[in-house]
């Protein structure tokens, strides 16, 4: 454990940080499930809305660090390819 006080508060600072970014990976996480489960129901209408959410939570995902951002295009475009591969 830290002695200086301000080695105290980035400990702090950083358990509260680690929670943060655990909860909006695991939240990036449930969206993109929910983007494949609407993917493999078949169901055009429902699978668009649901791609609309999850670039969405890709990008902010990618502006706050959790993922880089090509690793963020790439998911992008493999949901793209998903999308367009069901019959409209």
């Amino acid at each position: 454990m830290p002695n200086i006080k301000s080695a105290k508060k980035r400990v702090l600072v950083n358990q509260t940080k680690a929670m943060q970014n655990k909860a909006a990976r695991s939240a990036l996480k449930t969206q993109l499930k929910k983007f494949e489960a609407a993917v493999s129901e078949g169901n055009r209408s429902e699978a668009d809305q649901v791609y609309k959410l999850t670039v969405k939570a890709v990008d902010q995902a990618a502006a706050r660090g959790l993922i880089h951002k090509n690793n963020a295009a790439h998911k992008k475009s493999a949901m793209t390819v998903k999308l367009n591969k069901i019959a409209q």
